[in-house]
């Protein structure tokens, strides 16, 4: 018997292979398609050649977390222990399975915010704990009194996205004060804060969980440097979370993957003395911009994107069908891939929205942009 009975293949394998059989452009799978930076690739070409291939200490490669410390520091203004508070993870979605299984119980419960990144919900069941999917409001806002009013003596976590994927939307002061009076009524609800577009966002900066006091010795912060340095393909991130709770999510760690690959971790510590990631930001701004522009004699009408790098639109004008028929024949008839934004909603909530990735070349948004142009 399954223990995933309902989990089937994701809808960005379906939409990717359907995008490789059909020859369309690809702009659902969340990942960039231009160049790496040359400062890094330099950096993996010398150590490709140095004594930097066997396992790291389980925790993560230690000139890398004291870097890490750096970075949350300069970011955030926040002071982390390396050797505590700090675990580097096989992608940002390792470290969410890991936190979960490590802290979550049979019978606990999950809050999640709907639409909501796949890899959420699947480690809650494997826990024997029960997901509860809470939808955001239609403009993506929060619903703090849903929120509320789903939290019980049984719920163990809440988790939240901020920016958040797929909407590309940021949680004001006022959703953390919310947050706070929330947990102030539930002392023992853990927050899990998937911050891994943390370094992309445009006309006003995301508010990360590093920077309340309320939350640091409760929360989970997780972190990408795929997303961050377009390196999704080296599958590596980390997490930062309150040594209490690092200790149980270490446990699981150490069976799960031990140790993460060494020539990333070495390649990474000595890139962060280079790159500035506060350009990150303006890079992926220019890229929302051009795309939006090239896009505004289309049909579809762009919803607001104030971080990560997804446009979510709507085709209400272009077509009745229902968002994965229309991101179907999107690939079939016209040869561009989506996500359709219903695959995020536990209860399939149809709004005739999909959401485009613009990490891409130049010319692959100008081609993609000239068919969506022509429905």
């Amino acid at each position: 018997m399954s223990k995933l009975p309902n989990v089937t293949t994701s809808i960005f394998t379906v939409m990717s292979k359907m995008a490789a059989e059909y020859n369309a452009i690809n702009l659902s799978q969340g990942f960039p398609n231009f160049p790496l930076d040359e400062r890094l690739t330099d950096i993996i070409a010398r150590l490709a050649k140095e004594n930097v291939h066997q396992y790291t200490p389980m925790a993560g490669f230690p000139p890398l977390m004291r870097q890490i410390a750096k970075l949350v520091q300069s970011s955030y203004n926040r002071t982390i222990v390396p050797e505590t508070e700090i675990l580097v993870t096989a992608g940002a979605t390792q470290g969410i399975f890991t936190s979960i299984l490590a802290l979550v119980k049979t019978g606990d419960e999950v809050i999640i915010l709907d639409p909501s990144y796949d890899s959420y919900e699947s480690p809650v069941l494997l826990c024997n704990a029960k997901p509860i999917r809470v939808a955001l409001n239609d403009d993506y806002t929060p619903n703090w009194e849903t929120i509320k009013k789903a939290c019980s003596s049984k719920t163990k976590m809440i988790i939240i996205n901020n920016p958040h994927n797929p909407t590309g939307k940021i949680l004001n002061e006022d959703d953390f004060l919310q947050l706070e009076k929330l947990l102030l009524k539930h002392p023992d609800i853990i927050v899990l804060s998937d911050e891994v577009y943390e370094y992309i966002t445009f006309e006003e900066k995301h508010i990360s969980a590093h920077t309340k006091d309320f939350l640091l010795n409760r929360c989970i912060m997780v972190s990408s440097f795929g997303k961050s340095f377009h390196i999704t393909g080296w599958k590596i991130g980390y997490i930062v979370a309150p040594e209490h709770l690092m200790k149980e999510i270490k446990k699981v760690h150490q069976f799960l993957v031990f140790s993460v690959n060494s020539i990333s971790q070495a390649a990474i510590s000595e890139y962060l003395n280079v790159v500035d990631v506060n350009l990150l930001g303006k890079f992926y701004q220019e890229k929302r911009d051009y795309f939006q522009k090239l896009l505004q004699n289309s049909r579809f009408e762009l919803k607001p994107c104030e971080g990560t790098y997804f446009q979510v639109a709507s085709y209400a004008n272009i077509s009745k069908d229902d968002d994965i028929t229309f991101c179907k024949k999107l690939i079939t008839d016209h040869g561009v891939a989506a996500i359709p934004i219903s695959t995020f909603y536990s209860d399939h909530k149809d709004q005739k929205l999909i959401r485009f990735c613009f990490a891409k070349d130049d010319f692959t948004l100008e081609s993609a942009a000239k068919k969506l142009c022509d429905i």
